[in-house]
């Protein structure tokens, strides 16, 4: 077993666990990547076509990178689940205590960072955040289609 794996947590529907899987990964800059190599391994082995799949990477590698510099976490949870044939969701959990949530923030044109959420934004077919029964931190998810 991975040093970024855990049991299956029961926010996403663990009925049928070939269609889940969760990641836990530590509050480290290395989980970016981590998070990244699993979610692009799953959606491979699920045959989601690659345009698809590297949109998925590149959300799941800025709500890991959002949960690593902005909360407070012990840990992050990331989870993927084959919802349809056609469709997928994203979820990664914070352990952020504190209440505050991920800020959206606004960057200026020169800013190098800040768009993480409007890139999800942008992104995912849909997205939200609530209080994680998980972690007692934020939960943000995004659901994607798996055609191109």
């Amino acid at each position: 077993m991975s040093p970024h794996t855990t049991s299956t947590p029961r926010f996403l529907d663990a009925v049928r666990p070939d269609r889940t899987d969760w990641l836990e990964l530590p509050p480290q800059r290395t989980s970016v990547r981590a998070a990244r190599h699993a979610l692009r391994t799953r959606l491979a082995s699920w045959q989601v076509p690659e345009e698809v799949c590297a949109n998925a990477v590149l959300l799941v590698s800025e709500l890991v990178t959002n949960a690593v510099l902005h909360t407070l976490s012990q840990r992050i949870l990331c989870g993927v689940q084959l919802m349809t044939d056609a469709r997928f969701r994203l979820e990664v959990h914070d352990g952020d205590l504190t209440g505050r949530g991920i800020p959206e923030r606004h960057p200026g044109l020169d800013d190098e960072g800040g768009r993480g959420l409007l890139l999800v934004r942008e992104i995912a077919d849909s997205w939200g955040i609530t209080r994680s029964a998980l972690t007692g931190g934020n939960a943000v998810w995004a659901s994607l289609g798996t055609a191109s």
